[in-house]
């Protein structure tokens, strides 16, 4: 069997970033920038008033309590420039301040006189006082986002605050997703006969490969016959797939035939079975054309782990993101495994009343059982030739997907 880090520095070597592209803002949200944006202008655009009140102007002076001003303008938000001469205007939050004019003192802070109208100063208020500078927040042709950045709702409402239209994103690759066996039955409401079971596998994938980054091109559910998972094949690559994930058929038994396929298919066969638990049967193929393959165990924690360890890292290499880096955790009680092997396990990570973080493996590792997944937050994964693991053993931890970082539990009582 092989090495994971070797399994996975190959799966890398057969990886090349993807071409980058411009989309609008609409089209934008989870997509990876390829390149860096910069502010085309200031934020905010101009002085504003950070409060309804009265703007006032003093030079460098405190302006004293008690003091009377006429009224000379009102300045709602939306209006243009306007031009102080020497008295106060009346200001609405976020509206433009009159040139000539550096601080604003709160509305409640003023008692409003007429007769002329005119406010009294209820408080001293000195320069700059509620005002929000143009580019106190981003000045023009500051870089306001990285390359490699995964837009998210904050970065949107950014983007558009500076008016920036579109964006440089690294394309997203396109996976089609091939369930195999003949015991399988799709949608949840459909009836099973004896020795059927519902396709978990199907609306997993086809859930998760989005949250990944990629574009989900093709998905379909095949018997345990090569010729028809080599139509359903043809069907993903005219759908444009580069990436092939199937699931089950991959192993050693009677109806395992996705190797022999593959040979018909003329693909190069970088690897089958890597020394993991669960998912050891994983294998990785090149088509002649450069669509990569992985064949992931039937069991529904093998498909799991089978994605996130080694498709994920691909399409994080295509998206042009560097190497993910985990975090290091103390496990929360002792844990023991056998050798030779690397495990992932379902996780749970939290912080203690004392504010120390832990991650706790949950009961229920077998491949088959799909509940502690839904009940885990993060992956911890054990080294190949570790043992016996006491308590405070630090480990790596990952989130349950590569653009997710792991989720803390609150402390507990």
């Amino acid at each position: 069997m092989l090495d994971p880090a070797e399994a996975l520095r190959l799966i890398l070597a057969a990886c090349a970033p993807l071409p980058a592209q411009e989309v609008p803002m609409a089209g934008a949200m989870g997509r990876v920038l390829a390149a860096p944006v910069v502010a085309p202008g200031a934020l905010p655009p101009f002085d504003n008033s950070a409060m309804d009140g009265y703007a006032l102007g003093g030079g460098g002076e405190v302006l004293a309590a008690g003091s009377e001003w006429t009224v000379e303008g009102e300045q709602a938000a939306g209006d243009g420039i306007a031009r102080a001469q020497r008295g106060a205007w009346e200001i609405m939050t976020g509206a433009r301040l009159p040139e000539g004019l550096d601080r604003v003192i709160p509305v409640e802070q003023t008692a409003r006189l007429e007769a002329p109208p005119r406010v009294r100063l209820l408080a001293d208020v000195a320069a700059e006082e509620n005002v929000r500078r143009a580019g106190s927040d981003v000045p023009a042709g500051a870089a306001v986002l990285a390359a490699g950045c995964v837009l998210a709702p904050q970065h949107l409402m950014l983007l558009a605050a500076l008016g920036v239209a579109s964006v440089t994103v690294a394309e997203r690759p396109r996976v089609a997703v091939l369930c195999t066996g003949r015991e399988l039955v799709d949608g949840p409401a459909a009836p099973l006969a004896p020795g059927q079971i519902h396709n978990s596998n199907g609306p997993f994938l086809a859930e998760r490969v989005p949250r990944a980054g990629a574009e989900l091109a093709y998905i379909e559910t095949v018997g345990d016959e090569s010729e028809a998972f080599l139509a359903a094949f043809a069907r993903a690559r005219t759908a444009g797939a580069r990436v092939v994930v199937s699931t089950g058929a991959v192993s050693m038994g009677r109806y395992d035939f996705v190797p022999q396929a593959l040979e018909r298919l003329g693909a190069e066969a970088i690897f089958h079975k890597v020394a993991i638990r669960p998912g050891k049967p994983l294998l990785f193929a090149r088509l002649p054309d450069g669509t990569l393959f992985f064949g992931l165990p039937g069991n529904p924690i093998a498909v799991a782990v089978g994605l996130r360890f080694f498709v994920e890292p691909a399409l994080r290499a295509m998206l042009g993101l560097p190497r993910e880096a985990p975090w290091r955790v103390p496990l929360a009680a002792d844990y023991a495994k056998k050798p030779r092997l690397r495990f992932h396990l379902k996780a749970r990570v939290a912080l203690d009343a004392q504010g120390r973080l832990a991650v706790a493996v949950l009961p229920g590792q077998e491949s088959y059982r799909i509940r502690p997944l839904a009940e885990a937050n993060a992956w911890a994964v054990v080294p190949v030739e570790a043992t016996e693991l006491p308590a405070g053993t630090l480990v790596d931890v990952c989130g349950l997907g590569h653009l997710e970082s792991p989720i803390i539990d609150g402390c507990s009582a």
